[in-house]
């Protein structure tokens, strides 16, 4: 997992309880958990049937480029530096010949700008040198890659080639806990707890439609919990 998806949201308060007190229920069996998924599923399949990941990219290579920008930043922000960016890179061959700080002017609005530009260029020769310039549709091979951790890998083997996993990223972390469906903090861990309760062909799906229902409904601070389709069964309803 690379450094910048490693770190661990920091909680917020929110009046009288704070982020933390949420996540703090006795666990449930995986029977239980998996009655929850199920509710969760059937409301995320009515709030979001088309669900898809929002970085804009038409191919496997520029999602991947994508991923690696998001990390620590917001997709409207790498949305906004990616058009001129692959443009200018259009594939891992144009990439590897470019020098990180060639890079720098066009991702520069985004977070840790100037390490990303040395692992989109190491990313990018590696493609090169050792797959021929294409994204292995492996997670193993794709893990070596300068900059991809777990959870981009999980995102672009789903996203890209429709291989089941979750990953698991702040808004994944935060409703997992919400919602009862795993009480661990690590986001692998949680990962593999939401894998076990959800359908596998369901996986991608899951992924996206939750990140949408964390960051424009259930989100880390004022949540919209007036008409939500999950308030009957949120552990957290009342936090606020």
């Amino acid at each position: 997992m690379s450094k910048a998806e490693s770190r661990k949201p920091k909680a917020h308060s929110h009046g009288k309880r704070s982020a933390k007190a949420e996540l703090r229920f006795p666990r449930e069996s995986l029977r239980t958990r998996k009655q929850r998924a199920a509710f969760v599923l059937a409301a995320m399949e009515q709030l979001y049937p088309q669900a898809a990941t929002e970085l804009n990219h038409t191919n496997a290579f520029e999602l991947l480029i994508a991923t690696v920008l998001s990390a620590q930043a917001t997709d409207v922000s790498v949305n906004k530096a990616t058009p001129a960016l692959f443009q200018r890179y259009p594939d891992a061959f144009a990439l590897a010949r470019a020098r990180p700080e060639e890079l720098e002017p066009c991702i520069q609005t985004i977070g840790l700008y100037r390490s990303k530009a040395k692992n989109l260029v190491m990313l990018a020769r590696m493609l090169v040198e050792q797959h021929n310039g294409v994204v292995p549709v492996d997670k193993p091979q794709l893990l070596k890659l300068p900059g991809v951790g777990w959870k981009t890998a999980t995102v672009v083997l789903g996203a890209a080639f429709g291989i089941p996993g979750i990953a698991v990223d702040t808004h994944l972390m935060r409703l997992a806990g919400r919602l009862g469906l795993s009480d661990q903090k690590d986001p692998e861990k949680i990962g593999a707890d939401l894998e076990k309760v959800f359908p596998r062909e369901k996986w991608v799906f899951v992924h996206h439609a939750l990140i949408l229902f964390g960051r424009y409904r259930c989100t880390a601070r004022k949540p919209k919990c007036e008409g939500c389709p999950l308030f009957a069964d949120c552990r957290s309803k009342g936090a606020w």
